[in-house]
């Protein structure tokens, strides 16, 4: 594919060994260092094409297995800029409406949800409850059966009064591809966005399929203990995936291959509250400015890995991390190797989960 191509095309450009590899390649190590993370990698993308792309210290420590730009990490939060685009396409087809309420997909729902839209759910503004009582990571649960267990809960607010974070609404969004797509939703999104991005690296956190250069997760970095294994599927925090696979995210991005510019552009508008006023929160993506650079990006944390993906729109500059560790501070290596390509500081934004 010509998105492809360009990637790995751009992986033999060499940088001045005075410019901006070296100066990345002594920050991270430092922060690693500081930080006692064992394992990272790294891509930069510039305008689409990958211009440098890099693993540091170890994927699997009892096993020797260095870290590598193909080394395969859980992506947590990141994920949601999936789960948003499985809907977006979906209302590119017609399929669905950004204004239907939830009820009309899910038709055992409480009478209570029946303001809450698809663009509530999208912009963490429907006034759930940030997780589900009845999800789990130990154990393996139809997403249907996990929303069930939060239709008892009051609202925290009036849909479209506030902002407050979510993850049980990224399940019901699955739950809405699984029901208007008809299949299930890690395939549609397969199908419709990873496949055609070029994407052969990127997986379902239940995938039974064997996974080469996955990770193995750490837990504090005091200690650096295993993860737990996590058996639940969180449509919240779905997927694994490599620095160069969101490397070829983020040249799909700047096309109209999978979603149009229009799509795009409503996924990185901030959402507004009922009041007029707004929230730096777009459609699975967090959103910032500073002076005129514009940036969408999001991090993403779990048990064994800490990940972001910030893109600097007018600047055509994105800077991918995931590591496997979450007991870390991913906001101060973004700020840092931004800093590096960007010639002003970077803004407050990035201090958000």
């Amino acid at each position: 594919m010509p998105g492809t191509l360009c990637i790995i095309m751009g992986l033999v450009l060499v940088l001045p060994a005075t410019g901006p590899a070296d100066e990345v390649d002594d920050f991270i190590r430092a922060e690693m260092d500081r930080q006692n993370i064992p394992g990272l990698s790294l891509a930069i993308v510039r305008d689409g094409e990958v211009v440098k792309a890099t693993g540091y210290g170890m994927a699997d420590r009892r096993r020797g297995i260095p870290a590598t730009p193909e080394t395969v990490y859980r992506i947590a939060s990141v994920s949601k800029q999936f789960i948003a685009t499985g809907i977006m396409l979906l209302v590119q087809d017609d399929r669905l409406d950004l204004e239907d309420s939830v009820t009309r997909y899910l038709d055992d729902a409480p009478a209570a949800w029946n303001g809450i839209t698809i663009r509530h759910l999208l912009t963490h503004t429907a006034g759930l409850v940030r997780e589900a009582p009845g999800f789990t990571y130990s154990r393996a649960q139809p997403g249907g059966d996990v929303i069930r267990t939060a239709y008892d809960l009051p609202l925290r607010f009036k849909p479209g009064e506030e902002w407050e974070y979510s993850n049980l609404g990224y399940f019901v969004l699955a739950e809405i591809i699984r029901v208007v797509s008809r299949q299930p939703w890690t395939e549609f999104l397969t199908e419709q966005a990873f496949t055609p991005s070029g994407m052969a690296a990127t997986w379902p956190t239940n995938t039974t399929e064997p996974v080469p250069d996955l990770a193995q997760g750490y837990v504090d970095n005091d200690e650096l203990r295993d993860a737990p294994d996590l058996p639940a599927l969180r449509p919240s925090g779905a997927f694994l995936s490599t620095v160069m696979d969101l490397a070829a995210w983020d040249a799909t991005l700047h096309t109209d291959r999978v979603l149009t510019a229009a799509s795009r552009r409503q996924m990185w508008t901030p959402v507004t509250l009922n009041d007029g006023s707004s929230r730096p929160y777009g459609f699975g993506w967090q959103v910032g400015e500073l002076r005129d650079r514009r940036l969408v990006f999001h991090h993403g944390g779990m048990p064994g890995a800490h990940s972001t993906f910030a893109r600097f729109v007018d600047d055509g500059l994105t800077v991918i991390v995931l590591m496997n560790l979450n007991d870390s501070d991913i906001g101060a290596i973004l700020n840092g190797v931004a800093s590096i390509y960007l010639s002003s500081s970077m803004p407050a934004a990035f201090a958000a989960s």
